[in-house]
C-alpha cells in the first residue's frame, strides 16, 4: 500500500512507463547536446587582460592579472561568487561550488576554474577553509569595472573566457537559473569553446579532440 500520489504497479507495468520516459529523457539529451554545439561556435569578444585580483596566500599572495589567472591553461572559467567586503558569502553560491567536481579533471582538458568576489583575502581564507575548499583558486576584485565589464551587479554568474597568447577573449556567460545545472566537470566543458574535447562532438574545426573515455583518469593520475 503506497502513502504516496504514486500509483503502485507491476513490474512490467512500471518498466513500459520508465520506457515511455527515456524516450523523452534521450530527446532532451540531444537537445543539450546541439545547444553545447551552438556555444562552441558563439562568437567571442576581445576582453582587457589586465584586470587586477588580489591572490591567496597559498599562492604566494600578491596580485594576479586576469590573463594570469588561466594558470598556463588555454581556457578559464570564473564563477562570480557574492561575498562582499563585511558581508556574508552568499548561501546558494556557496551550495553551487559544493558540487564542483574535481578541478584534475577540468585541468586535463586545458581549462582553469576559479572564484572571484569583492571580499578580501582575510574574509575568503578563513571561509574557504571551513569549506574544504582549498583546491579551488579564490581571487579579490581589486577593479570593480571587471564586474561591471562582465555584467555582475550585486549578483552572481559564470563566464568563460579564452585566452590566445596575450589576448584574452569573453566567449560565454550565465546567471540566474542557468548556471543551476552546470557544476559537473561534462557541465563546465559543455560552456567552453572547446567543449569536452571527445571526437563525437560536433565543433568547430581545429578543435582538439580524442575519443570519450580514453583521457579520463582518477583525479590523482593525471601527469
Amino acid at each position: 500500500m503506497s502513502t504516496s500520489a504514486r500509483p503502485v504497479v507491476s513490474a512490467a507495468e512500471w518498466q513500459h512507463a520508465l520506457d515511455e520516459l527515456r524516450v523523452k529523457e534521450k530527446s532532451a539529451t540531444r537537445v543539450l547536446d546541439a545547444m553545447a554545439a551552438e556555444r562552441r561556435r558563439l562568437p567571442m569578444v576581445a576582453f582587457d587582460p589586465s584586470y587586477r585580483f588580489a591572490a591567496p596566500e597559498d599562492e604566494g599572495g600578491g596580485t594576479r592579472t586576469l590573463r594570469e589567472l588561466f594558470a598556463g591553461r588555454r581556457q578559464l572559467i570564473v564563477y562570480h561568487f557574492m561575498f562582499e567586503d563585511g558581508g556574508d558569502p552568499c548561501t546558494g553560491c556557496s551550495s553551487f561550488v559544493d558540487n564542483v567536481g574535481h578541478l584534475a579533471h577540468l585541468h586535463a582538458r586545458d581549462t582553469t576554474f576559479a572564484l572571484t568576489s569583492r571580499a578580501p583575502q582575510g574574509q575568503l581564507g578563513p571561509f574557504r577553509a571551513r569549506m574544504g575548499w582549498d583546491g579551488i583558486p579564490w581571487y579579490s576584485v581589486l577593479d570593480e569595472t571587471f564586474n561591471v565589464a562582465c555584467g555582475i551587479r550585486g549578483a552572481f554568474g559564470l563566464s568563460v573566457f579564452l585566452a590566445e597568447g596575450d589576448d584574452v577573449f569573453r566567449t560565454y556567460f550565465t546567471t540566474d537559473r542557468g548556471v543551476e545545472g552546470i557544476g559537473s566537470v561534462w557541465g563546465l566543458l559543455d560552456r567552453t569553446p572547446l567543449g569536452r574535447q571527445e571526437d563525437w562532438e560536433e565543433s568547430p574545426p581545429g578543435t582538439p579532440q580524442t575519443p570519450p573515455y580514453t583521457w579520463w583518469r582518477l583525479h590523482d593520475e593525471y601527469a
